[in-house]
């Protein structure tokens, strides 16, 4: 793969940033590039970058029913789109193998769909 054709992921997250784990570095060494922006923005970033491969929702630690609602309807939105989201939750996100588990879901996608 030609480094100008990396496929791009839009991370997607409530603001709260471990400092410790980077989705955005391990993306990088599967080999994809990332955006990432909160909810709130997703929908203007969308607007602005190409079509990702993929979105990761990372799942908010804040029980606000507005952020649900809004993560849920970006979660149709892109359905209806053909863009796959996977639900990244911080058990996920911190546990080892998490790597494996994005490239799974990630690069079958990728693989059917390289041109997008």
């Amino acid at each position: 793969m030609l480094m100008g054709a990396l496929q791009q992921v839009l991370v997607v997250d409530d603001g709260h940033r471990a400092i410790d784990h980077s989705l955005a570095a391990e993306l990088a060494e599967l080999g994809y590039a990332s955006v990432t922006a909160s909810l709130e923005a997703a929908h203007d970033v969308l607007a602005v970058i190409a079509r990702p491969a993929a979105i990761l929702l990372q799942a908010s630690s804040r029980r606000d029913p507005a952020y649900a609602q809004l993560s849920e309807r970006l979660r149709e939105q892109m359905r209806q789109a053909g863009i796959p989201v996977i639900v990244v939750d911080e058990t996920m996100g911190r546990r080892s193998g998490a790597c494996i588990d994005l490239q799974s879901q990630i690069g079958p996608y990728v693989l059917n769909h390289p041109d997008l």
